[in-house]
């Protein structure tokens, strides 16, 4: 298998990755997580998420532009979505939210969202692994997005969001 495409031949990937942490602002509002583009730590070997986006528009800060946490599928398929979320520790929250979303940033039509958690917090660190399967398609961009119930903000201080697609036959 050619070492561009590490899925094998025919599979399409993007895996995102970031240690940055990212305040996250209380409420029912849920936030896209961003992730750099180029990190050493990301594979994109099919220019899934790339600062210069399909629909014209480019990213110069991956840091406070949620278009940084979008993935666009390079193709119609069956797509997996994983997401690895960790949290700072917080006084106060009772639930922690997560979700997959199609077009959270209703580019093309409404967000649909799917996938959706809303988890206590445990006796731990508040870590979880999230996976899904969802049809996908080009000019639809997919996102992991985030919120809690917090007094105040919280840092997620890591994250993954990963997508892997398997063409369907037309």
């Amino acid at each position: 298998m050619p070492a561009s495409d590490p899925a094998g031949p025919g599979v399409h990937l993007s895996s995102l990755k970031v240690s940055t942490p990212q305040r996250i602002q209380p409420g029912p509002t849920y936030r896209i997580v961003r992730f750099p583009f180029g990190s050493a730590e990301s594979t994109d070997p099919h220019g899934m998420h790339q600062a210069a986006q399909p629909d014209g528009r480019t990213v110069t800060d991956w840091a406070s532009d949620d278009r940084s946490g979008l993935i666009w599928p390079s193709v119609r398929g069956w797509g997996q979505l994983y997401a690895m979320l960790q949290w700072a520790e917080s006084t106060g929250a009772t639930e922690y939210r997560d979700q997959f979303a199609r077009d959270p940033l209703e580019l093309a039509g409404p967000v649909d969202t799917t996938a959706t958690e809303h988890r206590a917090p445990t006796i731990g660190g508040e870590y979880w692994v999230k996976v899904w399967g969802i049809v996908c398609n080009p000019g639809v961009p997919l996102a992991v997005r985030v919120a809690h119930n917090a007094p105040g903000p919280i840092n997620l201080t890591f994250a993954e969001f990963k997508l892997v697609i398997q063409p369907l036959a037309e």
